[in-house]
């Protein structure tokens, strides 16, 4: 017998009891092996989505373009393009427009037959880089068996081939076409990518935040990275006070409400009517909401902008308390109310004084203008139950939480929102936490961790609080990896005429951003083969109408950021960008403006995109991939069960 340590036996042990036989050890292995050979799964990257739920729900449904390309590829001959067309719509919207056929359709047995055989084909043709015990289980279990056997069935035998058609016409004569169009659809669907990935900012700006995680949340196989708008929605579910004044704003300013009342069950009621009461000025023009239409009334409008500008005194007070408690954030630049001459309508920043645009701060004592009046504590301390007790909301942040993490490392690439804190210089800024001088992953790794402790961390226990305030931190500091930003100018921005007093310097790892050095220093921090490896980030809106390729340092950065969000695509030209990583490499993929679901429906109008290859490599396998890495050491351990089944050390449980 050889010699098993006590634990390689208990382990050992434990496997016996899923393998207790020589024969299903081998017949894993060999299971296991042809699966190491096959294509690796296509992962696509989405950064930046800002609640634009339907841009990125069509751009989820048709995987980038690659299924109306599978489409192209294997009907390009058979099918007109209208044809085409047609059949990509259906397999992104399957329920709605079947809908529409029936209504303009005369024969739909032969409709339903003829598109269930091109369903068939591609789905065939999306499934060939799985395992046939991966696709089986990704079909749903009441129409498992048939599927398997349609993707499956050999038809160039005489027998074979009634045997498939008598299926066909059995589904179309049972009346069940329908039901498995939209399983073959979904299934399609869910083929055409293997994994995604989010780049963060789900949140703010878009109307649909919302919408989005509960798409997410569905999704068969998913990672997150978080982003500075994410984070600021985790600091508010998790009970920070400037948290969450801070979306309450933004909500405000972008006529998002909606998000807070409906979404997520969110009592506004006591802000909007203390705004209501104490501002009761004109509402100035800095606090007007954006993206308004024609549902809004003059009253609406007046509600969201008084709201807006109480809840940014409120989060100026709030903010300031945090940063008077943590001198180690050195945010003192940020204490601005207790720069304002009340009287005269200014305000002095670094020795020179500026005239405010708007001088009414009714709620603001200017002896202690940090502090809390008597009314906006009592809003604050309802407004942080009503968030707190959000069901849906911590039922999202808990998603946020169980899926997502400030970087995450997957298949050789590197996957941050933002940045990695950079000087001048081109080195790691040291920063301290807690008495650590820390750079690098080991900075971000540490960010991860006191991020958690902000929102698990038992109620009311020092962990708790500080990692209630880092949330807030990471946020709007400026050596958060997710803001990248010297300085968030909100007061400048609402208060100030001088827009160069609105600039946000970024940090300077964007000055490096062609680098390809400093990209691979990066990537040898994380581990990160320098020469192979990719950094993937978004947060940064990559200005494609100006000639900036969102490809950096000869192919070792890619900045994924290209205006999703409506709020950005002024300045983009564009309307995002999204990243495929299949099995023959990189692509990115520049989209045109979404115009609507509906018309994506009726009118069959897909989003236009420019395809554009990153880095073409020889066919990669799992075998390649961090899965392989997974399956190798499994076969490395059913082989050590093989041999001690074979020395007699393990007995086989026939």
């Amino acid at each position: 017998m050889d010699e098993y340590s006590k634990e390689e036996m208990k382990y050992l042990n434990f496997l016996s009891e899923k393998f207790p036989t020589i024969q299903s050890v081998c017949t894993e292995i060999i299971n296991l092996e042809a699966i190491l050979n096959l294509p690796k799964g296509t992962e696509h990257f989405l950064s930046d989505l800002h609640g634009e739920y339907e841009s990125f729900t069509h751009i989820l449904k048709n995987a980038s373009g690659a299924i109306k390309t599978k489409i192209d590829e294997i009907f390009r001959n058979t099918m007109t393009s209208e044809e085409r067309r047609k059949l990509a719509t259906l397999i992104y919207y399957p329920k709605e427009k079947l809908e529409l056929i029936k209504k303009e359709t005369t024969n739909m047995p032969e409709f339903y037959r003829i598109t269930l055989y091109r369903l068939i084909k591609v789905c065939t043709v999306v499934g060939s880089k799985y395992s046939r015990s991966k696709v089986r289980k990704a079909i749903p279990k009441e129409y498992q068996y048939i599927i398997d056997e349609l993707l499956h069935a050999n038809q160039s035998s005489y027998d074979r081939n009634i045997y498939y058609n008598k299926i066909i016409d059995n589904i179309i004569s049972l009346g069940r076409a329908d039901a498995f169009i939209i399983a073959f659809s979904n299934l399609i669907q869910q083929l055409a990518v293997d994994h995604l990935h989010i780049i963060g900012d789900i949140y703010d700006r878009g109307p649909g935040p919302h919408i989005i995680i509960d798409e997410l949340m569905k999704y068969h196989s998913i990672d997150i990275e978080w982003g500075n708008h994410d984070i600021i929605w985790m600091g508010a579910a998790a009970g920070s006070e400037a948290c969450i004044l801070n979306v309450i704003r933004i909500c405000a300013r972008y006529n998002n409400l909606d998000i807070l009342e409906e979404g997520y069950g969110i009592n506004i009621r006591n802000i909007t009517e203390f705004a209501m009461k104490e501002y009761k000025n004109d509402v100035p023009e800095m606090f007007k909401p954006k993206n308004v239409n024609d549902k809004d009334s003059k009253f609406d409008q007046i509600v969201m902008a008084k709201t807006q500008q109480a809840a940014a005194i409120i989060q100026l007070k709030l903010e300031g308390q945090i940063i008077n408690r943590h001198p180690e954030f050195h945010m003192e630049d940020r204490l601005l109310l207790d720069k304002i001459n009340y009287e005269k309508g200014t305000i002095n920043i670094n020795g020179k004084e500026y005239k405010l645009l708007e001088n009414y701060f009714p709620t603001v004592n200017p002896q202690a203008p940090y502090e809390l009046s008597e009314s906006e504590a009592e809003v604050v301390k309802k407004l942080t139950k009503s968030f707190k007790n959000s069901e849906k909301l911590q039922r999202h942040i808990q998603f946020l939480y169980s899926k997502g993490s400030i970087y995450k490392i997957h298949n050789g690439n590197l996957l941050i929102h933002g940045c990695v804190p950079m000087s001048g210089l081109g080195n790691f800024v040291s920063v301290n936490v807690k008495g650590r001088d820390l750079s690098g992953r080991a900075y971000l790794d540490y960010v991860d961790k006191i991020a958690r402790e902000g929102y698990f961390e038992d109620e009311g226990s020092e962990k708790r609080e500080y990692g209630k305030d880092y949330l807030w931190y990471l946020w709007c500091g400026k050596n958060s990896p997710i803001f990248c930003k010297d300085k968030m100018k909100t007061f400048e921005r609402y208060y100030l005429a001088e827009k160069e007093m609105w600039e946000e310097i970024k940090n300077p790892f964007y000055d490096f951003q062609n680098d390809e050095r400093i990209s691979e220093k990066i990537l040898e921090d994380f581990g990160i083969d320098p020469k192979k490896g990719h950094i993937i980030c978004g947060h940064i809106p990559v200005k494609f109408k100006t000639g900036e390729s969102p490809i950096k340092a000869n192919g070792k950065l890619l900045i994924i950021d290209g205006g999703l969000s409506k709020a950005y695509q002024k300045t983009t030209g564009i309307a995002g960008y999204t990243l495929r990583y299949s099995s023959y490499g990189l692509t990115i993929v520049a989209h045109e403006p979404f115009t609507s679901r509906e018309s994506a429906i009726i009118n069959e109008t897909d989003l236009h995109s420019e395809i554009q290859i990153v880095e073409k490599v020889e066919r990669k396998r799992i075998k390649d991939t961090d899965k392989g890495k997974e399956l190798i050491n499994q076969i490395k351990d059913l082989e050590k069960l093989l041999e001690a089944y074979k020395d007699g050390s393990i007995s086989e449980n026939n």
